[in-house]
């Protein structure tokens, strides 16, 4: 059996893991997830890494929980809750890993698979992909991908997605906020790689102060957010970078970003 995953460098500050199964639809078994997780574990400890992208071989991005392995389960509450629980630990890497992870989406992203789409910071798409949860057709609703589904979508449209099982098309996905673009197939790669490198050009310590406090603030109360992100601004601004940065502006030159590796 091929790899679960693979992993390469395809530009300056990038890291790219690509889910190896396409044969089976890369589905989020154990094993998967497992790889997933001890991958996005090296790449928070590697300062040379800007951006992150995660890719899927064959036709589809992802089919989800492997339901053979949930079928095995089936009876067991421990076994199952401990599968459940490692796919929340992923999803919650993602969210807590310094670097943004953009999803470069080919094909149709199904349940777990939607979930992880929805957890990544950014995501492109194939105008060709599809994003379903289609448990409810199963007699399994898709509960855990709702929680990141329902944090990028209007409530009713992740509600019909829920209860339907029908799936979005990706210029859909893109016009209610899922995905931020999409192109044709042919130019997704060149898309993916051209926006991850935008970011990985921006100041790495600024880029990760800014993502840990998107998420933090945006489930705080207003009044709450603006006392959280008073305070982080004024860290931010003892950072070397902001220094630098704002010298730049003032100067009229291009700046001299603190190299991470």
């Amino acid at each position: 059996m091929a790899d679960e995953i693979l992993e390469d460098r395809p530009g300056p500050g990038l890291h790219r893991i690509t889910l190896n199964q396409p044969g089976r639809r890369n589905p989020l078994s154990s094993t998967m997830m497992g790889r997933l997780c001890d991958a996005l574990d090296a790449v928070r400890e590697d300062a040379a890494v800007r951006c992150v992208i995660l890719a899927a071989a064959g036709p589809a991005f992802s089919a989800g929980h492997d339901l053979k392995e949930l079928a095995g389960h089936r009876g067991d509450r421990e076994r199952t809750r401990a599968l459940f629980d490692r796919c929340a630990s992923l999803m919650e890497r993602i969210l807590h890993l310094p670097q943004p992870v953009v999803a470069q989406v080919q094909g149709i992203a199904s349940a777990a698979g939607c979930q992880l789409v929805a957890t990544c910071d950014l995501a492109v798409a194939a105008d060709t992909a599809r994003f379903v949860t289609p448990g409810v057709d199963i007699g399994l609703f898709c509960s855990t991908p709702m929680v990141a589904v329902s944090r990028n979508l209007p409530r009713k449209r992740v509600m019909e997605m829920l209860l339907t099982g029908e799936a979005l098309d990706a210029p859909t996905a893109v016009e209610l906020g899922l995905v931020n673009r999409c192109v044709a197939p042919a130019d997704l790669e060149a898309e993916t790689l051209a926006l991850a490198g935008r970011i990985a050009a921006k100041p790495a310590s600024t880029v990760r102060i800014g993502k840990q406090a998107f998420y933090r603030q945006v489930e705080l109360p207003t009044h709450e957010a603006y006392a959280y992100t008073a305070g982080v601004m004024a860290l931010n601004m003892l950072e070397e970078d902001a220094g630098e940065g704002i010298a730049a502006f003032l100067e009229k030159r291009d700046p001299a970003w603190r190299r991470g590796d």
